[in-house]
């Protein structure tokens, strides 16, 4: 890891004396309440660690880590809200079949807007993306780690919390099976890693089931898995279990990153040849490299090849 700059050295003393004060202190009134105890039983998920949160920067892109050479995401400098990961990128293929923009589900006056929700912040990059082109769609982001969420403000240019956008000192798990979250969300993104960045920290049925709770139908689901670890195929099992099957991947990228895409919601039959048109539209609106997201959807998955069908 190379030597911080000294404004990055103020950071990362600020970040920690950040973390001690807020461990000192009651839980943020921007936490979810839960205003009675849960009476679902939910099976237990590890718990995610507080490891030092450090950071490294290399060819002009800043890297955040848990105390590990493990990366848990990136920002380039000179483009703070561009995604950098191919991974992440990939996060963000809930848009090829929903638009935040459509007006038939983005309606601001309605107690349902459209919902962008990011479990897991590391550096806030979908968080950031969501934000600045949606502006109009509601977007939350939950992170149990307090020191997580100083170091995505102060060192990856994440925007201050505002009517649109909210940034939880929360439980994931928690968040997605509270009553109050129940088909809440149109696009849900998981990203729940700890310092050795192997295995989803959260990956139980109980907690897949909130997830597909949670959201509203339709509503899509991608998921960031660890294609050689051996928690992949229980994720993938809980995943489909819970989506019943309806379940896409991504071919794996970087160190075995495995995005998977779910859905809720009315089926779907269609060309590939439209949906490769909204990837060149989201290529072109947004600079994301959705191209070659086309042909490697068609060819991961079985019985795709005419039509999307799932």
């Amino acid at each position: 890891m190379q030597d911080l700059p000294h404004e990055a050295q103020q950071a990362l003393s600020l970040i920690l004396l950040s973390e001690a004060a807020m461990a000192k202190t009651k839980k943020s009134s921007a936490q979810v309440k839960l205003s009675k105890p849960m009476k679902k039983k939910i099976t237990k998920d590890s718990k995610p660690q507080f490891a030092p949160v450090t950071f490294s920067e290399e060819h002009g892109v800043r890297f955040l880590h848990f105390g590990t050479w493990w990366v848990q995401g990136a920002m380039r400098i000179d483009q703070p809200d561009f995604i950098e990961l191919e991974y992440a990128q990939q996060m963000m293929a809930g848009l090829l079949f929903l638009d935040p923009n459509d007006k038939r589900l983005n309606q601001p006056k309605s107690s349902k807007p459209f919902h962008m929700a990011q479990l897991g912040l590391g550096t806030g990059a979908l968080t950031k993306f969501a934000h600045k082109h949606f502006p109009k769609a509601k977007v939350t982001a939950v992170d149990l780690n307090p020191a997580v969420i100083v170091a995505a403000r102060v060192m990856f240019n994440l925007p201050a919390p505002n009517r649109n956008l909210s940034l939880l000192e929360a439980d994931a798990l928690k968040y997605v099976t509270h009553k109050n979250q129940r088909e809440s969300i149109d696009l849900l993104q998981v990203d729940l890693y700890d310092a050795t960045a192997r295995g989803p920290v959260l990956s139980s049925a109980d907690f897949y089931q909130g997830c597909y709770d949670s959201l509203k139908s339709p509503g899509v689901m991608t998921v960031n898995l660890f294609g050689n670890h051996k928690s992949f195929k229980t994720n993938i099992k809980n995943i489909c279990d819970a989506f019943n099957n309806r379940v896409m991947v991504f071919q794996q990228v970087h160190d075995c990153n495995v995005v998977v895409i779910a859905f809720k919601g009315p089926s779907l039959e269609v060309d590939w040849k439209d949906v490769k048109g909204r990837a060149y539209y989201l290529e072109r609106k947004y600079g994301l490299p959705t191209k070659t997201w086309v042909p490697g959807l068609r060819s991961e998955n079985a019985r795709q090849e005419s039509y999307l069908s799932i």
